[in-house]
């Protein structure tokens, strides 16, 4: 698919995985600048991209514009040294000028204030951005400014000093502002604050692995990368502290470890969490490890993840025929957003852009392109702190992602319904496969179903996770939720397992105390694309397929395969799923059900044997997996 930026001829002697070189990046750069400025107010100020408006409102949106544009311009002319051949920083400097003479006031150029979280929050997000921009580029923007513009813009920025964060990840927006504002040299006993305060915070929040949560809570998700381990690094590494990155740089690499594994082959990135519009940020923790030298990964591979995921969305449709990001995954789609997402928001896509950092003589750039972690064999990764099991296959380049342990249930939230969130709740995710929407059935889901109302997954209590030899699980619990009726069933729990090994995931589950007339289902992989099966081994009774019309954000129809069974009291069910190669093979594939040869439930270990001879036994009570 062709894209409406002119691009070098692709380099497969340099990139024989992507083609890609940093000439493409640097032109990615400029042909999204150039697209986003047309749609400029004339001081600059406000980038009001078209689409629909965020819930903050278009003012805010404008915003949010010119600093996630500028982000992607400040990597450009620093990554450059200072090199700005389409004179970016020129506009920039006059929007700022803009931006600030009169902040809060309702005219053509005036940004909104930037207040608490809950009532005018979202410019604090984006003073991280501006912040950062002007960090990035102070040699050749701030330190030309006029004096009054300087403190204007510092007046505005205190703001997000002075004003409290969502309590995530946002507490890093005044963290960078604190970071930019010292660096200047206009620092003081608030900015120190809001530095310490949110270190501080990150201590509470790491969970090893390499792995934050997003919060309090147990949200694991792509912040990780593109923001919480990103923007300490970034500022350890702009304002030179070694203390700093010592600290956080052995995190970074612990992390990509094991997210090196999190795309396919094409060079997608795991569909799953929130922000999923910001696409190829997806892959800015690489890059930040490459440009730091926190990273595990050989430069000829961090390269070819980078470039893969760049590629992998400009090939599929992501930039629009005007230039524009647009608000989706491939192209638009709505199931992919959230409230908070507007016209601009794709483009913290410019934090992949941190990778220009690295000088072109550097090796990210000049060594040959070396395989993806998803380009070798088989692999199958536990990660126990985020309660998260990966599985990859080399004949396919998909990547499985099963959820024991990630939602978005915040500490003080009790567990609705109502609040399902199918880019969390869902028990298993791919780079090949999105879930389905919230007005279809649910893939990869286990529902109990009370008095005609389907339960669903809510708050996940992880149980432990590990690996052997070529396999690996994953476990949790939950107590099922519902939307009508009573809100859940006295004493209702399901526990749940997952042991994947080759391509084969065995979806183990307890149930306990479902009452008189429950019956359970179990959905499987959504996809037409692709071979999706799902076959009882055990406990189930009946099987079909089931239709999703509003489809997937990687296909705009899909079905998938369900089990079902009624239940009483305490029920074990086993199932066998795979997803992989393609629909047409399916005559060709062997029964799936074929991989076991038996399943034994007996007081109260499950022990099933594989056809090529091992044995997974599961014991509950305490939960134990083991292959013997």
């Amino acid at each position: 698919m062709s894209i409406p930026i002119e691009l070098p001829p692709d380099d497969r002697e340099s990139s024989p995985y992507t083609g890609y070189t940093r000439a493409h990046w640097e032109a990615v750069a400029d042909g999204l600048l150039g697209a986003a400025w047309r749609w400029a107010t004339p001081g600059g100020a406000l980038l009001d991209l078209p689409g629909r408006p965020s819930r903050s409102g278009v003012r805010s949106d404008g915003l949010e514009g010119y600093a996630r544009t500028f982000l992607a311009a400040g990597f450009r002319v620093a990554g450059a040294g200072g090199k700005d051949p389409h004179g970016w920083l020129e506009r920039y400097a006059t929007g700022l000028a803009s931006g600030t003479r009169t902040p809060g006031r309702n005219d053509t150029e005036s940004w909104p204030l930037i207040l608490d979280h809950h009532v005018q929050g979202q410019p604090m997000v984006e003073s991280a951005s501006v912040a950062l921009g002007l960090s990035l580029t102070r040699p050749w923007l701030w330190d030309r400014l006029d004096g009054d513009v300087q403190d204007r813009a510092e007046t505005w920025l205190r703001g997000a000093v002075t004003h409290t964060p969502a309590p995530n990840n946002w507490y890093l927006f005044p963290f960078m502002v604190a970071s930019f504002l010292e660096s200047a040299g206009r620092g003081d006993a608030a900015t120190a604050r809001a530095r310490e305060r949110a270190l501080d915070l990150m201590e509470t929040w790491y969970r090893g692995d390499g792995w934050y949560a997003d919060g309090d809570g147990r949200a694991f998700d792509h912040y990780n990368g593109w923001a919480l381990h990103l923007y300490p690094l970034l500022h350890a590494h702009l304002t030179g502290d070694t203390a700093l990155s010592q600290r956080f740089g052995p995190r970074l690499r612990e992390h990509l470890e094991g997210f090196s594994l999190l795309f396919g082959a094409d060079g997608a990135p795991i569909h799953f969490g929130r922000s999923l519009t910001y696409r190829f940020a997806a892959s800015a923790a690489v890059g930040m490890g490459a440009v730091t030298g926190h990273t595990p990964l050989p430069p000829g591979t961090s390269r070819r993840l980078i470039s893969g995921n760049l590629r992998y969305f400009l090939d599929r449709g992501a930039v629009t025929d005007e230039g524009l990001l647009s608000l989706g995954w491939h192209g638009p789609h709505t199931a992919t957003l959230q409230t908070y997402s507007g016209p601009a928001s794709p483009y913290w896509a410019s934090k992949a852009f941190v990778a220009l950092l690295a000088a072109e003589d550097d090796p990210l750039w000049t060594a040959t392109e070396e395989a993806a972690p998803s380009d070798g064999p088989d692999r199958v990764l536990a990660l126990p702190a985020p309660g998260l099991l990966v599985q990859s296959t080399r004949a396919d380049g998909i990547v499985r992602l099963h959820n024991h342990g990630s939602d978005h249930v915040r500490p003080h939230e009790g567990e609705s319904a109502a609040e399902d969130d199918p880019l969390y709740g869902r028990q298993a995710y791919s780079t090949h496969t999105g879930p389905t929407s919230r007005a279809n059935v649910a893939d990869n889901h286990l529902s109990v179903e009370v008095g005609g109302v389907a339960s669903v997954r809510r708050r996940i209590h992880p149980l432990g996770a590990g690996q052997g030899d070529g396999w690996g699980w994953a476990a949790s619990w939950h107590r099922p939720v519902f939307l009508s009726g009573p809100p859940m069933v006295p004493g209702l729990r399901v526990e749940s397992v997952t042991v994947a090994r080759g391509h084969h995931e065995l979806r183990i589950h307890r149930v306990t105390g479902a009452p008189h007339g429950a019956r359970v289902t179990l959905t499987g992989w959504a996809t037409r694309a692709l071979r999706s099966e799902l076959t009882g081994v055990h406990g189930w009774a009946g099987a079909d397929q089931v239709r999703a019309p509003e489809g997937t954000a990687y296909e705009p129809w899909v079905r998938m395969p369900r089990l079902s069974a009624e239940v009483q009291g305490t029920a074990v069910l086993v199932a066998l799923a795979a997803l992989g190669a393609d629909a047409g093979d399916d005559a060709e594939a062997p029964p799936l059900a074929a991989a076991v040869a038996e399943v034994t439930w007996l007081d109260g270990e499950l022990r099933v044997r594989w056809a090529d001879g091992p044995q997974t036994v599961v014991s509950f009570d305490p939960l134990r997996v083991r292959t013997v």
